[in-house]
């Protein structure tokens, strides 16, 4: 009898394991922002404001609304300026972390994007700098940058509008490692599900980069679409602040206003491939 006893509590206790194990793994997902509220944890700024004539604040950064599956959803639409108004070449749009990305640590971050309209030029990402350094670091405030644009380049490289990631040598698509060819353009009026795996070790440990996976489009189900992205700058310190960046394009070449649609950010420790929305 005081066996079967000890066997009953140690199943109790296996179970009881079992159960806090499940607890501590199933929501793992910390929220950045759903924009089911206002916009006051943002801040956006217009750092290099070549409107002419001058247009104060230029930037379009608003949340709005859709019906989904018999309810309102809420998302956030960013555009450097509206149509026909050129010359804003830096509209920041940043919002802090809930939690820092210590260096050595590697974190998940989801996210929904869905292009409004191209011609455009959108990069989004994560920062490692203050505000007053996003503000005057702009681009190069970047570590882990995700890009959409479909603008010419200075070396006449034309791009097609397939979602992009920074690399040593500039910029690369996305790829569809099963066709062994580059990800196809983004569709637009479509929301794609984004996951980047960031790994904040120092870049002598293997660090200071980051794996992508998408699902939509051409891809049914979520796919690692590229491997081992690079940090921006690698500055090898904790990341603190997303950072969403677009621009017209010079006022004699501009690239366009089209806007992209933010949705649903979240972060998670460690490697988390599940979708928080679910």
């Amino acid at each position: 009898m005081h066996c079967k006893h000890m066997s009953l509590l140690c199943l109790l206790s296996a179970l009881a394991s079992c159960s806090t194990i499940s607890k501590n793994t199933s929501s793992d997902w910390l929220l950045i922002d759903d924009f089911e509220n206002s916009l006051s944890k943002w801040q956006s700024v217009d750092t290099q404001n070549e409107t002419k004539p001058q247009v104060k604040n230029p930037q379009i950064t608003v949340i709005q609304s859709e019906q989904a599956n018999s309810s309102t959803n809420h998302y956030l639409l960013k555009k450097p300026a509206a149509e026909s108004i050129v010359g804003n070449r830096k509209a920041l749009s940043y919002t802090k972390l809930p939690q820092a990305v210590e260096v050595g640590q590697t974190y998940t971050f989801y996210m929904r994007i869905n292009v409004a309209a191209f011609p455009n030029n959108h990069a989004f990402g994560l920062s490692n700098l203050t505000p007053e350094l996003i503000n005057k670091h702009a681009y190069d405030a970047f570590e882990p940058t995700l890009r959409v644009t479909d603008k010419t380049e200075s070396n006449g490289l034309v791009n097609d509008g397939a979602l992009m990631v920074k690399t040593d040598s500039g910029y690369s698509n996305i790829q569809n490692y099963t066709t062994k060819q580059s990800a196809k353009p983004l569709q637009t009026n479509t929301w794609y599900d984004v996951w980047y795996v960031v790994n904040n070790a120092a870049a002598s440990e293997q660090g200071q980069q980051y794996d992508v996976y998408v699902k939509g489009g051409e891809f049914s189900k979520q796919t690692l679409v590229y491997k081992n992205a690079q940090f921006r700058m690698k500055r090898e310190q904790p990341l603190i602040y997303f950072l969403a960046n677009c621009n017209t394009g010079p006022i004699k070449k501009p690239y366009g206003n089209g806007g992209l649609r933010y949705d649903d950010l979240y972060m998670s420790k460690g490697t988390n491939l599940n979708n928080p929305m679910l």
